[in-house]
C-alpha cells in the first residue's frame, strides 16, 4: 500500500500546558493572597520557569520516575509550580488533603509511598505530629518562610522536562474514605490532557484569555477540578487565596477584576450571609461553577438574577473529576426565568469523552430508559474516568467499562443529568423510593435554614421514613410545624419527614459533604412510631 502521509507525533503530557502558557500567555498574571494578608504576583513564564528549577531540585533528591511527591497545601502560585515541578521530573503529583483524620493521613501517605512532603507553615503542626508515623518520606519542604525559594533558588532552571510517555502517570488523588480505607486514583498524563481539553469546551468552563478565575476548591480536592491545568490551556489569571473567608473572596472578586470563580455550595452561603450582614451587594460574576454536592434552588435564583451564570457540574475524584456541567439549552432564549433556574438546578450534560447511563437499584445491570423521570442508578465511562485503583489487583469497572459512581440520577431526553441522591443514602418507603437530597435541597429554602440533612429511619410498617435534621440560622425561632408546612408546597406529601430534629451541627466530611453515616450513628437509637 503506498505511503498516503501522516501526522506529528505530538506526546499527550502535561508539561504542554504549561509550555503553552508560558510561551503564548507568559505575561498574564498568577496573583495570591496569603493568609496573613500579603501578596504576590508572578506570572505563566514565571510558573514555568520555577517549576524547571523545581525538577532540578527533586532530581538533587534522588527522585526519578514514577516516584510520588506529595504536598498538604492551600490554594497559591508555589503550590501551582509543583504541579508543574513534580510532574515535570517524572514525578507523581500526590495532593494529600489536610482535612482527613489523621488515621487517614497516615495510611495514605505510606500507601501512596511518598518521598517528598511540601507544605504550607499553617500545617507545621500538623506534620510534626504525622511524621513518626510516615515511613517513606525522605524530605519536608515548608513553602513558607524562603524555604521553598531557597530551594529551588540554587537551581538555574536551564533543563528539560523528564522524558515519559503520554500513558505514564502524573497525578495521584485519594477518596475521602467514607467507608473503609481511602483508595488512590491514579490519573495518566493522556488522560490529563484530554480532561483538560474538555473543561476548555464553551459546555464546560469556557475559558478563554480573557478569564480571570479564582478557584476556591482546594488544589488539594479532586485535582482542583482540574483547573489548573485547563486554565494553563487557556492562558487565564489565577487569582489564588490561601484562606476561604467570605470577606477576603468578596474583596478578591472585586479588586481583581474576577470574571469566574469554582466552589462548593457552602461557598456561596458564606458568600451569601457575608455581604447580607454588611449590606454590601454580591460580586459580580460572569460564571459561577457549582459542583460537589447539589446547589440549592434558592441559591441558583440569586446568583442568576445578579447576571451570574451558573454552571451546575457533577464529578468526582474517579472520573479527574468532570462528568457533567450544566449550560444554556439550545432553547434558552425562549425560556421564562423559572423554566431556566428548573434546569440549572440539574446538574448538566455530559462533556464529549464521556458517557452516562443509569441501571436498576436493585441489579445494577438493566439499564433504564432516558426518560426525565426513571431513576436509577448513575454509572459512566470515558478516557478520564478510573479503571483500577491505585495498587489494586481488580478493576473498578464492570466488563463494558461503566463505573458505578454511587448516585441515583435521572437522565432526561436531552442528556441532563438530575442527581436524586447517594445509592446508600436513597430512602425506600413502603417500596418507593424518597431522594434525600431533594428533600434537603427544599428544606434549605427555608429563610430561617441554615443546613438540613435528611437520612432514613426504621419504621414498623413503611420500612424507612424520613427524618430531617435542622440547623437553625443564628437569630431564627422555626418550628418543625412551621418547616413542615412550607415543605407541603416543595415535595410530595408521602414525601414529608415523619419527625424534624433541630440540631447545633450537622456533621460533615473531610470534603465538606454532609457525613450520613456518622448522622446515622449519633441517632442510632433513635425510633419512630407507627403513625
Amino acid at each position: 500500500m503506498p505511503d498516503l502521509g501522516a501526522m506529528q507525533d505530538w506526546s499527550l503530557v502535561v508539561t504542554h500546558l504549561v509550555d503553552h502558557a508560558a510561551r503564548e500567555h507568559g505575561t498574564r498574571e498568577i496573583v495570591t493572597r496569603w493568609a496573613d494578608g500579603s501578596q504576590t504576583r508572578t506570572d505563566w513564564a514565571g510558573i514555568r520557569r520555577d517549576a524547571l528549577k523545581m525538577k532540578q531540585a527533586l532530581e538533587s533528591c534522588g527522585i526519578r520516575k514514577g516516584d510520588r511527591i506529595a504536598t498538604l497545601a492551600m490554594n497559591h502560585a508555589r503550590h501551582l509550580v509543583s504541579w508543574y515541578g513534580a510532574v515535570g521530573a517524572g514525578g507523581i503529583l500526590h495532593t494529600i488533603n489536610p482535612r482527613l483524620f489523621e488515621d487517614q493521613l497516615e495510611y495514605i501517605a505510606n500507601h501512596a509511598e511518598d518521598r517528598v512532603l511540601l507544605y504550607d507553615a499553617a500545617f507545621k503542626p500538623l506534620v510534626e505530629k504525622m511524621k513518626p508515623l510516615w515511613t517513606t518520606i525522605e524530605q519536608y519542604i515548608c513553602y513558607d518562610d524562603g524555604e521553598f525559594e531557597s530551594w529551588i533558588g540554587a537551581e538555574d532552571g536551564d533543563t528539560d522536562w523528564a522524558d515519559v510517555d503520554e500513558r505514564d502517570p502524573c497525578m495521584l488523588c485519594y477518596t475521602s474514605g467514607t467507608t473503609g480505607n481511602p483508595k488512590g486514583v491514579l490519573y495518566e498524563h493522556r488522560s490529563t490532557m484530554l480532561h483538560a481539553l474538555s473543561g476548555m469546551q464553551p459546555h464546560a468552563f469556557d475559558f478563554d484569555a480573557s478569564t480571570v478565575m479564582l478557584p476556591v476548591v482546594p488544589m488539594f480536592h479532586a485535582a482542583s477540578w482540574g483547573l489548573p491545568w485547563t486554565g494553563a490551556a487557556a492562558g487565564v489569571k489565577f487569582v489564588f487565596s490561601a484562606v476561604n473567608e467570605p470577606e477576603v473572596l468578596c474583596n478578591l472578586m472585586t479588586e481583581e477584576k474576577v470574571t469566574d470563580s469554582a466552589g462548593v455550595p457552602t461557598v456561596w452561603l458564606g458568600i451569601f450571609q457575608y455581604c447580607d450582614a454588611n449590606d454590601l451587594p454580591l460580586p459580580k460574576l460572569a460564571t459561577a461553577t457549582i459542583g460537589g454536592s447539589a446547589a440549592p434552588r434558592f441559591m441558583i435564583e440569586r446568583l442568576m438574577k445578579n447576571g451570574t451564570r451558573v454552571a451546575h457540574a457533577w464529578g468526582m475524584t474517579e472520573t479527574s473529576p468532570i462528568g457533567t456541567v450544566g449550560a444554556p439549552t439550545h432553547d434558552w432564549a425562549e425560556k421564562s426565568f423559572d423554566e431556566k433556574v428548573s434546569i440549572v438546578a440539574m446538574q448538566g450534560r455530559p462533556v464529549f469523552g464521556v458517557e452516562l447511563r443509569t441501571v436498576e437499584l436493585d441489579d445494577m445491570a438493566t439499564e433504564l430508559p432516558r426518560d426525565g423521570r426513571t431513576s436509577g442508578a448513575l454509572q459512566i465511562r470515558g478516557p478520564w474516568v478510573v479503571k483500577r485503583y491505585f495498587k489494586a489487583e481488580e478493576d473498578a469497572t464492570n466488563v463494558d467499562g461503566w463505573f458505578d459512581t454511587g448516585d441515583v440520577g435521572i437522565i432526561h431526553p436531552d442528556g441532563t443529568l438530575q442527581l436524586t441522591d447517594r445509592t446508600k443514602d436513597v430512602i425506600k418507603s413502603g417500596g418507593e423510593w424518597i431522594s434525600s437530597v431533594e428533600l434537603e435541597n427544599a428544606a434549605a429554602g427555608h429563610p430561617a435554614v441554615a443546613e438540613a440533612a435528611a437520612i432514613g429511619m426504621a419504621h414498623p410498617k413503611w420500612d424507612e421514613r424520613p427524618v430531617l435534621f435542622v440547623v437553625r440560622k443564628p437569630g431564627t425561632n422555626v418550628t418543625g410545624e412551621e418547616l413542615r408546612a412550607f415543605l407541603t408546597g416543595h415535595v410530595a406529601k408521602w414525601w414529608l419527614p415523619d419527625a424534624i430534629e433541630f440540631i447545633d451541627e450537622i456533621p460533615h466530611t473531610a470534603t465538606g459533604k454532609i457525613s450520613k453515616k456518622d448522622l446515622r450513628s449519633r441517632f442510632s437509637d433513635y425510633v419512630l412510631e407507627d403513625a
